[in-house]
């Protein structure tokens, strides 16, 4: 019923820096500019592949006024994406080039990565990932070959990862990959990048606080309203409170916390970035809900400006 990250969604101080960062620097495309839903006053922007596939979307928010978050035990402490096997050299010179912090390459799982920064200090890992089938978008400075495929996997800080991998594997049918010191990596669907779950065990480690820099919540994808339904009715018969569906115009999604406090989302494949845009026009104009189209002047006057 669980076929992947669908996406990550974070919180950002400066979008305009932000969009820079994820478009300019790594390379993806800016595939949605909406607003949120439940406050419409505030941006909410999707980047991802050509066509914002699910399992390569990260979408962030503005929040210029909160304070930056910190992480810690409840928290997804690291987004991974995944790059071609023989990526990272390339990477190295240009995160030097933009002077984007960064460390590495590490091994791990038989895989190399390096950790990096965005600007708001939010950790991201690149992981060279020969068996992703996926295509990246090229772009001027960007061959295909070096190009990021889509998210490679989340890193979730537990107390206890085991209690984490329980509910996991036996509530939302993950699957235990292999483990590696105080590592459990766990998949849904196949067994391959945009499918990976982390879990990390830092006891020692106070609760994470919110806020910029970190990450909200992880979306996992399932193919369609049924298959929702079946999740949420074995959610709440595990007593975890599941909120009540809701239609966020690409997808349909509801919200849960596991056990350890960790927030999730439950999004459909469907029906996708494309219901109401073009392949080539994707991300260029603000896209409200037809619900809001009567606002839409209201909306775009409460709008920070982008320029």
């Amino acid at each position: 019923m669980i076929k992947g990250i669908h996406h990550v969604t974070a919180m950002t101080g400066n979008i305009r820096k932000n969009i820079r960062f994820y478009t300019e620097i790594l390379g993806l495309r800016f595939v949605k500019k909406t607003v949120n839903h439940d406050s419409p006053d505030i941006w909410l922007f999707y980047f991802g592949d050509a066509t914002g596939s699910p399992g390569s979307v990260i979408t962030f928010s503005p929040f210029p006024g909160i304070p930056r978050g910190q992480s810690g035990v409840g928290s997804t402490s690291v987004t991974g994406f995944s790059v071609g096997a023989d990526a990272l050299d390339f990477w190295k010179k240009r995160l030097k080039e933009y002077q984007v912090e960064f460390r590495g390459p590490f091994r791990r799982f038989d895989e190399s990565y390096f950790t990096l920064y965005d600007l708001d200090g939010m950790e991201l890992e690149l992981v060279a990932s020969p068996n992703d089938p996926r295509q990246g978008v090229e772009t001027p400075g960007i061959k295909g070959e070096n190009a990021i495929k889509g998210l490679s996997h989340v890193e979730l800080t537990c107390s206890i990862a085991d209690k984490t991998a329980f509910f996991l594997v036996n509530v939302l049918e993950h699957k235990r990959l292999i483990e590696e010191n105080d590592r459990i990596r766990l998949y849904s669907g196949e067994a391959l990048p945009g499918n990976f779950v982390d879990l990390v065990s830092k006891p020692s480690l106070p609760h994470h606080k919110g806020g910029i820099g970190m990450v909200h919540h992880v979306a996992f994808s399932t193919p369609d309203l049924e298959t929702q339904k079946q999740i949420r009715d074995r959610l709440s018969k595990t007593g975890i409170q599941v909120s009540q569906p809701a239609d966020r115009q690409y997808f349909h999604s509801v919200f849960f916390r596991d056990p350890g406090g960790i927030l999730f989302e439950i999004a459909t494949l469907g029906p996708g970035f494309l219901t109401d845009e073009t392949p080539e026009t994707l991300g260029q104009s603000l896209k409200l809900p037809d619900w809001m189209e009567p606002e839409r002047e209201k909306i775009e006057a409460m709008l920070p400006p982008l320029d």
